[in-house]
């Protein structure tokens, strides 16, 4: 559905790019904001159980520099990312039966140990700075805000008015929470995880392709999450079906004899080349190996060869000029495992 609705930011499901074509960016909402005019008061309708952590904070950011008053109301659910975005509100409303999250951002890394210390240290930074944003709105003290993070924090309307989330709770009530996979979260409600459960929803089919479309331009009804289609779990299986051959793939490549003794030119080949396994054992198979007189004495790696099946996988290995579908689905299920979730 469009970000910008009669007057109104309209902000429904995953806060960033995903494969469903349901939810907003940041580049979206700035662009509505800029339609809006940036001195006119404003209406922001808020229903996501959340996505991406530099999505959430960048639209955060860009209400709170808005010239005229912005009010937020919570319609069906405010989950991570999403109720940083709420903190935004000059006024914050909960409809009756909604609900709020708070928690800690997290991630998934692929890497050595050093990329996991570096992932480490900027979820911690960035908790502490979503700490800093939800204690200067609610006027609770930073260090509260960061154990309730910790412990993963769901209010209902009431209890957000109380701990100072929100302004006021009102009759109107609210819409069925945004489509979102529930489970992913701690201590989520049983209905939220139910409703994820029966109608099929699953982060796997929320994860941005590599060049994912434009999102937020159908016109779909967010009160009814379900594709119109009905496709919702053929896409997840699409997806799943997608990340296993890729992984078998960089498997192959990795686990087969050739790659003994040249293990940097193997993982060069799993993760950045569009080599198919076959392919990539061949071109092992030439290489010379890699050893400690190899590199005293100035060898190594056949260069030739290697940029010879490189060329090979990027055009002609495929019909049609397409890349294989392992690359594809490695860039859907590798491109983003680095992506911080709130």
């Amino acid at each position: 559905m469009p970000v910008y609705e009669n007057g109104e930011l309209v902000l429904y499901g995953f806060v960033g790019e995903n494969l469903w074509d349901e939810g907003f960016t940041a580049r979206e909402v700035i662009t509505a904001l800029a339609e809006h005019g940036s001195q006119n008061d404003l209406t922001v309708r808020l229903n996501s159980g959340g996505g991406y952590v530099d999505d959430g904070r960048s639209i955060y950011n860009a209400l709170k520099v808005h010239g005229g008053d912005v009010t937020v109301f919570v319609d069906g659910v405010a989950a991570s990312s999403a109720s940083l975005i709420a903190m935004a509100g000059d006024k914050i409303v909960m409809r009756s039966g909604a609900l709020m999250m708070i928690h800690d951002p997290a991630t998934i890394t692929v890497g050595t140990a050093d990329d996991h210390d570096v992932s480490k240290q900027a979820l911690e930074r960035t908790a502490e700075s979503f700490a800093d944003t939800y204690a200067a709105r609610s006027g609770n003290d930073a260090k509260d805000v960061r154990a309730a993070m910790k412990a993963t924090t769901w209010m209902t309307a009431d209890e957000a008015v109380a701990a100072g989330y929100a302004d006021e709770a009102d009759a109107e009530t609210a819409k069925l929470a945004a489509s979102f996979d529930y489970r992913f979260y701690a201590g989520a409600p049983e209905d939220l995880t139910q409703l994820a459960k029966s109608n099929g929803w699953s982060l796997k089919a929320t994860e941005p392709a590599a060049s994912a479309a434009t999102t937020g331009q159908k016109e779909t009804d967010m009160a009814d999450p379900k594709p119109a289609d009905g496709k919702s779990a053929d896409t997840d299986n699409e997806v799943s079906d997608a990340v296993a051959k890729a992984t078998a793939r960089i498997q192959a490549i990795l686990g087969c004899e050739e790659a003994a003794g040249r293990e940097a030119l193997a993982q060069e080949f799993a993760y950045r080349t569009e080599l198919t396994a076959e392919q990539a054992i061949k071109a092992l198979a030439t290489a010379a190996k890699t050893s400690n007189s190899d590199v005293a004495g100035g060898g190594g790696i056949d260069e030739e060869a290697y940029e010879r099946e490189r060329l090979l996988g990027s055009g002609q290995g495929n019909p049609g000029g397409q890349a294989p579908p392992a690359k594809a689905a490695w860039s859907t299920a590798v491109a983003n495992t680095n992506k911080r979730f709130k």
